[in-house]
């Protein structure tokens, strides 16, 4: 009986601490867009991507998401909003995802994406990446590719590696 109870004890302590390590986050960041209809896409798409709540301020561009850091990252809900057509500080949207957009929507294609830069001192600027050489492979720089794309394998081709407009 003794041994029952140490027993759940400890395991009512693991799973207290597996709790505690997967951190809840809150991020603010710019998203372009125009309309309610925008906010809506925004909105399910950072939660698509994993965030727990997002919310999305017409008038300042901002877009507020929380998250678990066990399941997502800013990174990946910045492409997801990416992939839907909304330009954001960490990745632009695809002509091709920009132009399914309603024409409401359609937003002035420079607010955001001003602000994307590559690589400064070699090291990756994007959100997400704190400050990782992301931009460098076997030691020697790379510039930022042509199609936006990062060049490092092991990132597959994603877009964490963007030319400022």
């Amino acid at each position: 009986m003794k041994t029952l109870k140490i027993f759940s004890l400890a395991t009512c302590f693991l799973a207290i601490c597996n709790l505690s390590i997967a951190q809840t986050k809150t991020e603010t960041f710019k998203v372009s867009g125009n309309c309610g209809m925008c906010k809506s896409t925004i909105e399910k798409a950072a939660k698509t991507a994993g965030a727990s709540s997002a919310i999305w301020n017409e008038d300042t561009k901002d877009l507020t998401v929380e998250y678990s850091s066990s399941s997502t990252n800013t990174a990946k809900i910045q492409q997801k909003i990416a992939t839907v057509g909304y330009d954001n500080v960490g990745f632009k949207a695809t002509t091709e995802a920009y132009k399914k957009l309603s024409k409401c929507c359609q937003y002035e294609r420079s607010e955001a994406t001003a602000e994307l830069a590559c690589c400064k001192d070699g090291k990756c600027s994007m959100p997400g990446h704190d400050g990782k050489d992301c931009c460098k492979k076997d030691g020697e720089k790379m510039e930022c590719s042509k199609d936006s794309k990062c060049g490092k394998e092991e990132h597959n081709g994603t877009d964490c590696c963007k030319k400022s407009n």
